[in-house]
């Protein structure tokens, strides 16, 4: 069994039911840990209200797939860390993938996610 820490960019893949999504799917069918950070749900709860859609059908499914980790002070000053290191090479890295990152990195988790900034990096698994 593997950990896997879910990003809104894979969510929004799964929730839209693309191809990409249906990786997702697969990881949530073999009953791997899945975890997601709050900062994401934050994320994917405000992509799908512009979307000019319901968002709580949305927040179910999160909720009823993983683990919701909560951004309490050790996680944020991770992510700050984060931010800050990937900053350095990438200066469009955002602080909610930093949370990600830090998520990835307290579980020991890999990170699943389409999302470019991710590309170089070790714990990614990019759908």
């Amino acid at each position: 069994m593997t950990r896997h820490a879910i990003d809104a960019y894979a969510w929004i893949e799964y929730l839209n039911g693309s191809t990409k999504g249906k990786k997702v799917a697969q990881i949530l069918e073999d009953n791997n840990e899945t975890y997601t950070c709050a900062i994401t749900l934050g994320e994917v709860i405000s992509k799908i209200a512009r979307m000019n859609q319901d968002p709580k059908p949305a927040y179910d499914v999160l909720l009823s797939n993983s683990q919701i980790i909560t951004a309490d002070e050790e996680l944020s000053y991770q992510a700050g860390l984060v931010h800050c290191e990937m900053r350095k090479t990438q200066k469009d890295f955002g602080l909610a993938d930093a949370y990600i990152l830090a998520t990835a990195r307290k579980l020991k988790a890999r990170i699943l996610t389409g999302d470019p900034h991710f590309q170089n990096i070790k714990e990614a698994i990019l759908i």
